[in-house]
């Protein structure tokens, strides 16, 4: 394993201090000036639409990889799938725990209650990129999921590949220490996913932004007459949900 948990992730820092307000404005900072702007009201808010696309297509239990506040976590609870999400922030986990979630404040990278048996996993928001690393995480993620779990990746909506230093500003001079970064378009994800043994099940996009379904390649089973999206009822078994792990 590879990859510690960000620097930035304390219970005083920029994210946290945003997720507390539910409000940004929060950026991620290159060291050249760039500016990518976090959208910390939608995290903030309920599950939209495009959220939903993901959830609907989840079976079994739910891994939410970077779970920030919780939305995703605490929408899938309520439709009845076993959920649990991790995060390094403190203040992350407090909110989605507050919101009737289970979460755990740790590392994906991190032992993990039910590895090897969660029928699907997530990382939406841009969470391929934790880490700085996608092929490294796409290696932890095979070894959490079950042999035929799903992976639903939110892909950037610019073709770009990229792996960076960046800080996280509040657009007022406040800043959190350097970490390390990944952004894929979807060419670059399924690129990166090919080369570390996934394929992919299902692509779509709600409101300009692309999703991918990713199954390891060594779970692929050859079903006939059935289209793609079908082939995610073939898991089996259900991973035990706990937040005390």
């Amino acid at each position: 394993m590879s990859a510690p948990a960000p620097p930035w992730c304390a219970d005083a820092d920029p994210y946290a201090d945003a997720l507390r307000a539910g409000t940004g404005p929060l950026f991620l900072r290159r060291a050249d000036g760039w500016l990518l702007p976090l959208e910390v009201e939608r995290w903030c808010a309920g599950a939209d639409s495009a959220d939903m696309s993901v959830l609907r297509r989840c079976e079994g239990a739910v891994l939410d990889i970077g779970c920030g506040p919780g939305r995703l976590v605490t929408a899938a609870s309520r439709m009845g799938l076993p959920v649990l999400g991790v995060d390094t922030s403190p203040a992350a986990v407090t909110r989605t725990r507050r919101s009737g979630g289970a979460a755990l404040k740790r590392s994906v990278f991190a032992p993990l209650p039910g590895e090897g048996r969660w029928q699907s996993a997530l990382l939406l928001d841009g969470n391929i990129g934790i880490g700085g690393d996608p092929v490294a995480l796409l290696n932890r993620v095979r070894e959490l999921l079950a042999p035929d779990g799903l992976l639903y990746v939110e892909a950037a909506s610019a073709e770009v590949e990229e792996r960076i230093e960046v800080r996280l500003d509040d657009g007022t001079g406040g800043q959190g220490p350097a970490f390390l970064w990944a952004r894929l378009g979807r060419a670059a994800l399924r690129e990166q996913a090919a080369g570390a043994g996934w394929s992919v099940v299902e692509e779509w996009q709600c409101h300009e932004r692309p999703f991918l379904c990713l199954r390891a390649l060594g779970a692929m089973r050859t079903v006939v007459g059935r289209p793609a999206r079908a082939v995610q009822s073939t898991a089996t078994g259900r991973a035990g949900v706990r937040a005390d792990g």
